[in-house]
């Protein structure tokens, strides 16, 4: 007698999609994704990885494992405050709360007193003018990059953006910043040397087809040695003498002055040294969403807000909620970071420790995101074998340390102290699976 072939066996699709838990599954997953899922078991089983009994069970933990998106909760271990890895800046409690309230129909683009159109983000804009109030007016865009690009294109479009050799940085990901400038179709004059550029170059580099001095900051590098570089408030001197706007690209999103970082520049000091335009990050230190802010004089803010490229780069009304909650709301997460009590770290790392029969070491931070490159922020970590890193990794919520020198390094600065024992946990069931598998080898 012929044996029916097992796959015959396997539950047929319209049965699968008409059991009751697939049904409630369509309350949260649209239905291409739950049939692909019914796809994916039932082909599982066709190659005989699943017995036909298996495929319903299969499918179910299937669905129950399945989100709407695929991003993982990671708790940042590593002692880097700004990952970009990560996403950079983790928002504030008043942002996320922000972010949930503008999901819906808010006014971003309305007056509700007499029902006609506003400023678009007229909040953020605010908020961003009280922080920083050397600005006289400020515009948000959707990065960083964009409003350097916005700011080339209006400012010196079919012209000159005179910029040091010392600051042609490439950042992330291969971003090199002349390859954004010429893009806008503006010309680099590059003045000076990589390591040495004096006041006379940028005098001797403007000239009627300037539309722009530019000044950036240096990301994710030190040059150190025989250089030279023009501050702020003498090139503003040599720019306002020859009607030649002044920009300057700060990058790591400070407002104000940070005593834990006094050589990174910031947007008030900036305006104050005669910068007529600033651009900064929000998800960096300022611990805030993706977003590009450009703050400055009201002429020329009006200038970049009226030209046609600034309607492709604005941000939307989820990134101005949350920057406006940012600025407005409690000291966020990243400076919370930043600034962390080097003897409470070492308390919580100690509690840890103890319960893990592990030792604890100097460890130090960074600020990452190209904030403050080379600034170390002393702190201590737990010290764990290397193999524990993968199944930190694996897990839900991923816990991701840094892996250095052959070990496992647990640092705590971007953990919330309340999360402190979730790591524990993830630890303790990191290390036992570690202990099964070692006695599987012995055995």
């Amino acid at each position: 007698m012929d044996q029916v072939d097992p796959r015959r066996l396997i539950p047929r699709t319209n049965d699968l999609l008409a059991l009751p838990e697939v049904r409630a599954a369509r309350i949260r997953l649209n239905e291409s994704v739950i049939r692909g899922l019914v796809r994916q078991v039932q082909e599982q089983a066709r190659r005989g990885e699943l017995a036909p009994g298996q495929v319903e069970t299969a499918l179910l933990g299937a669905l129950a494992a399945r989100k709407a998106t695929t991003l993982r909760q990671v708790l940042n271990a590593t002692g880097v405050i700004v990952h970009t890895n990560l996403g950079r800046a983790p928002l504030s409690a008043s942002a996320v709360e922000a972010l949930v309230t503008a999901s819906g129909y808010v006014d971003v683009e309305l007056d509700l007193a007499d029902g006609t159109r506003s400023r678009r983000g007229a909040g953020a804009r605010a908020a961003l003018l009280a922080a920083c109030p050397g600005a006289e007016d400020a515009l948000v865009v959707n990065n960083g990059a964009a409003a350097l690009v916005l700011a080339t294109t209006a400012l010196a479009g079919g012209r000159e953006v005179v910029v040091s050799r010392g600051e042609l940085v490439e950042i992330g990901a291969g971003f090199r910043l002349p390859d954004l400038i010429e893009s806008t179709g503006s010309a680099l004059h590059e003045v000076g040397t990589t390591n040495r550029t004096h006041l006379r170059d940028y005098a001797s580099a403007i000239g009627p087809n300037t539309g722009c001095v530019l000044k950036v900051h240096p990301s994710n590098f030190r040059v150190d040695g025989f250089t030279s570089a023009v501050p702020l408030r003498e090139l503003s001197s040599l720019t306002a003498s020859n009607g030649v706007p002044l920009v300057a690209d700060l990058g790591s999103g400070l407002l104000a002055p940070d005593p834990h970082l006094p050589h990174e520049p910031d947007a008030a000091s900036a305006l104050a040294s005669g910068a007529d335009l600033v651009i900064a990050s929000g998800d960096k230190l300022l611990g805030g969403p993706q977003a590009g802010l450009l703050l400055g004089g009201k002429e020329i803010i009006q200038r970049l807000a009226r030209h046609p490229l600034a309607r492709a780069v604005r941000a939307d009304k989820l990134a101005l909620a949350a920057l406006e909650a940012t600025v407005a709301g409690e000291t966020p997460p990243v400076v919370q970071a930043l600034h962390a009590d080097v003897g409470q770290l070492r308390r919580r790392t100690d509690r840890l420790a103890r319960a893990l029969h592990a030792p604890v070491v100097a460890h130090e931070g960074r600020v990452g995101g190209g904030g403050a490159p080379g600034v170390p922020l002393p702190g201590w970590a737990l010290r764990l074998p290397e193999q524990l890193a993968a199944l930190l990794r694996a897990r839900d919520p991923a816990v991701l340390p840094r892996v250095h020198d052959g070990s496992c390094l647990i640092d705590l600065r971007c953990v919330p102290e309340e999360d402190d024992d979730r790591i524990l946990d993830a630890v303790r069931q990191a290390l036992a699976v570690l202990e099964v598998s070692a006695a599987g080898r012995a055995g």
